[in-house]
């Protein structure tokens, strides 16, 4: 039997060797995912419209993020096989290119807040309370936007050149921080004025620049990647066509991803607010019990893209199965989790009758869900990003959400289906294309060395 189990998830070596990089990258998730979570629960114990209109402003940040993050997975896919292949001269090069993309995306977003943060949150509620709120968080939050893209550029090179503690330590510091600004500045602690939806927005920026100067002081230090400033403006000719065949088919990923959980935000946003509240809440408790497989997802794509690199293509298939089965175990800790949170959270979080109905009924339907969003995030975001097999995770998108969940929410929406229904089918993407995945993974498409010599 334990040796039938050794076979199938990995032996002690391996495991090891996939919990250094997993935990820290799941740590760093989990406390990334806490911020939204102390936004949501100290603006919660205000008043419910003051956790919906923040909920509804954040998904400015969560398309950013989709962008920023489409272009820092381009440098992990490349970045780890290179690193393995002791290339480390190129991951520097990658790591300028990633810092020049990312610092004008954040600038493009920083204006738009800035500029006609209305029209921004006008599209995500209809109710002019929420609007107001969202505006204000806005105008504070846009600046931290200028700085999050830079420092993420920074955690990234550190993953993928073997330094995911020090990544996972100045985030969660950062966190730390936040969270407590978040109280001091959100009720009006001590010295501080009380701010509400303001403080939760100031708290991110004070966060974001300590952050960021962490990451600039700790690159100095030996050992570890720093960019050089003649680089920033340098073209790499020898890596834009590889680069890009990695970011833009995770770009069109991501905006199709982000893109549709907009709209799921938008449509519950649409359906009143004890809809909106309650959305709200299980958004946080997805986001942190998906940290798990986030972390997972991220060693996998950096532990498959050292032996691909390093042309070990049959040891990256393997590591691949392993992965995938440990897939289908974390989905179903997810469930489980997921189950169990229902009853404390109802005795903490303060909803009205009809949004505590409502979230009952959401958390239900998302525990289901998790199966589905563990095994595609760690197959597709993990195991087939890393050997290039990007475009799948944009076609499956495109027929699962855009083709099937989209238009069914937004029929439900339109004609004034229950709310648990139309958020069931906000959720029929991830578990629906699951056999689509597995089949897909076992082509072995993605077991590919991607450098060049």
């Amino acid at each position: 039997m334990r040796t039938k189990l050794v076979q199938w998830f990995g032996d002690r070596a391996f495991l090891k060797q996939l919990n250094k990089l997993a935990l820290p990258i799941a740590l760093q998730s989990f406390m990334l995912a806490a911020v939204a979570a102390a936004d949501s629960l100290m603006l919660g114990s205000l008043h419910e419209n003051y956790m919906s209109a923040v909920s509804q402003a954040t998904q400015i940040q969560f398309i950013q993020n989709m962008i920023l993050s489409s272009v820092v997975s381009g440098c992990t896919i490349l970045g780890a096989q290179y690193w393995g292949k002791g290339a480390k001269d190129t991951v520097r090069d990658i790591f300028c290119m990633i810092l020049r993309l990312n610092t004008l995306v954040s600038l493009a977003f920083f204006a738009a807040c800035e500029l006609c943060p209305g029209t921004l949150m006008r599209i995500f509620t209809n109710e002019p309370e929420l609007q107001q709120i969202g505006v204000e968080y806005l105008k504070i939050a846009g600046w931290s936007y200028l700085l999050t893209g830079i420092s993420q550029c920074y955690l990234a090179i550190m993953k993928v050149s073997e330094h995911p503690d020090a990544a996972a330590t100045i985030s969660i510091s950062a966190v730390i921080i936040n969270i407590v600004f978040n109280a001091l500045l959100i009720y009006g602690i001590g010295p501080f004025a009380r701010m509400e939806a303001r403080g939760a927005a100031l708290a991110t920026l004070i966060s974001r620049i300590l952050e960021l100067a962490a990451c600039v002081l700790l690159s100095l230090r030996k050992g570890y990647m720093r960019p050089r400033l003649s680089g920033l403006m340098h073209t790499y000719r020898y890596l834009i066509k590889d680069f890009a065949k990695c970011v833009l088919p995770v770009l069109a990923s991501s905006l199709l991803w982000g893109g549709g959980f907009t709209s799921y935000t938008a449509f519950m946003g649409h359906m009143g607010k004890a809809a909106a509240a309650a959305n709200a809440v299980t958004a946080v408790v997805r986001d942190l019990v998906c940290c798990a497989c986030n972390g997972l997802a991220a060693a996998a794509g950096i532990m498959i893209g050292y032996e691909l690199g390093a042309g070990r293509l049959m040891q990256g298939k393997l590591y691949g199965e392993r992965i995938m089965r440990l897939s289908f175990v974390c989905g179903a800790l997810s469930t489980l989790i997921m189950f169990a949170l229902i009853p404390p959270l109802l005795g903490f979080i303060k909803l009205d009758g009809e949004s505590r109905r409502y979230f009952i009924q959401m958390m239900l339907i998302m525990s289901f869900y998790m199966i589905g969003r563990c095994v595609n995030t760690i197959v597709i975001n993990g195991i087939f990003y890393c050997g290039g097999d990007i475009i799948f995770d944009t076609y499956s998108l495109i027929v699962s959400m855009w083709l099937i969940a989209i238009p069914l929410a937004f029929l439900g929406t339109h004609f004034k289906w229950p709310v648990p229904l139309v958020y069931a089918c906000t959720c029929v993407d991830e578990v629906g294309k699951i056999p689509w995945v597995i089949a897909h993974f076992y082509k072995y498409k993605w077991v590919k060395d991607l450098t060049k010599a």
